[in-house]
Order: C-alpha cells, then structure tokens, then sequence
C-alpha cells in the first residue's frame, strides 16, 4: 500500500524545505539611500561603495553582504549578523560592532579606527592590511580565532595570527 499525499501535506513540505526569504529589496533601497534600518534583512545585499555615515544598522541580517570600499564612519552595527561579509577597503572609524557575529568575514584592509569590538564574534575574520590600533573590546583571545597579516595594526600588547 503507498501512502497518499494530499496538497496540504506537499504544501506544508515544500514550505519547511524552502528557504526564508533571502532579503528585504525595500529595506536594502532605503540602506543604500543613506537611511538607518535596525534589525532589517539585508542579506547578501549589494552596499559596496557606499557612503553612508552613522546609520543604525544595530541587528540587522547583513550575513554575505558586499560591503567594499563603504565609507560608514560611526554606523551601528552592534549585535548585527555580519557573517561572511566581504568589506574589502573599507571605513568604518568609530563605529559600533559589539556583540555582532563577523564569523568568517573580510576586513581586508579596512580602516576600523575608533571602532568597538566588545562582545563580538571574530572567528575566521580576515583583518589583513588592516587598521586597527585605536579599536576597542579586542582580546588577545578571541584575535587568536581570526587572522591578519605583517599589515593588520593592531592596539598595543595585542597580535593576531598570520591568514
């Protein structure tokens, strides 16, 4: 005997096998515009060259989102889900990424001074060529799980293992 699946039994197994809704197009148009959007769905949006400063990103979903060559002095991003981003020359002085998740993610010659680090997530972070001697919420220990180069300047008394 095989069993018989009605439409309501393939629509509820197609719906759990698909996945979220990738990202918000609105919300990423308002980003891109200059506009502050806390807790949006920017995944995997396209920001790269934007200049943009103090926004309130704070728990935005910005997982593999392009952010390279972005000017985005004093920016929010504090409990964000910045995974596998890729923020290649970027600047961000003085903004906020405590208690974000950057696992994975590329600052590689990034201008992070000034910015804050408390709480968050490093593991996997390119930070090669970057500049990070006035950032703050650095440990040596969570630097040892991310990487950088003779480039990465980092605070005083700290070092971070080669990529």
């Amino acid at each position: 005997m095989k069993p018989i699946l009605t439409a309501t039994v393939v629509a509820a197994l197609v719906a759990i096998a698909l996945p979220a809704v990738a990202q918000n197009a609105s919300q990423i148009a308002r980003v891109r515009g200059g506009a502050s959007c806390a807790g949006c769905n920017l995944f995997q949006a396209s920001l790269s060259g934007l200049e943009a400063r103090g926004l309130n990103l704070s728990g935005a979903r910005l997982r593999q989102a392009d952010l390279s060559l972005t000017v985005m002095n004093r920016t929010r991003f504090s409990n964000a889900d910045l995974r596998d981003v890729e923020a290649y020359g970027g600047v961000f002085s003085s903004s906020n990424f405590s208690g974000a998740n950057l696992t994975n993610a590329s600052f590689v010659g990034a201008y992070l001074q000034g910015a804050r680090f408390s709480g968050a997530t490093l593991t996997g972070v390119n930070f090669s060529g970057a500049s990070l001697q006035r950032a703050t919420g650095l440990t040596q220990s969570r630097l040892n799980q991310a990487c950088g180069d003779e480039a990465t300047q980092l605070p005083v008394g700290l070092s971070i293992p080669r990529c």
